[in-house]
């Protein structure tokens, strides 16, 4: 299964637990409705990046159905449409999380306050409302 858009609970025996250890399919479904997208390749570098990182990675948003990205005030042309990951940063030292995201091949990341959104899309970056930008300004 590869770019499939299904429930979880329809993708589940086909995910990868061997590959993607850390991560289970249910937490990279949309919390709205259950809806996943696999995506080898991402998955592939976000299983880098959790071990480049030495720590445990908080997924608060992977894939999201259209109307919950939505109702969230996501971009309509939302990489979480597909496949993208909001990586909450309590208890990860900033600049070693940013950095193993970026050695593990991502190319668009959105810098928050809470969280650091890591996508596969055209390579760019952007900061979040309130303090983001300056509790992330050393990158």
């Amino acid at each position: 299964m590869d770019g499939s858009a299904q429930t979880y609970t329809d993708i589940e025996p086909f995910w990868d637990r061997q590959r993607w250890p850390s991560f289970s399919c249910a937490e990279m479904a949309c919390s709205h409705c259950g809806q996943a997208y696999i995506w080898p390749e991402f998955m592939d570098r976000l299983q880098t990046a959790r071990t480049l990182s030495g720590r445990p990675f908080i997924i608060y948003s992977g894939h999201r159905c259209g109307l919950h990205n939505a109702r969230v005030g996501g971009a309509p042309l939302s990489q979480h449409l597909k496949l993208a990951a909001d990586i909450g940063i309590a208890g990860h030292d900033r600049h070693r999380l940013y950095q193993a995201c970026r050695t593990a091949g991502f190319t668009g990341f959105g810098f928050y306050s809470t969280f650091l959104h890591v996508d596969l899309g055209r390579k760019r970056s952007w900061y979040g409302q309130g303090k983001a930008k300056q509790l992330w300004q050393i990158f």
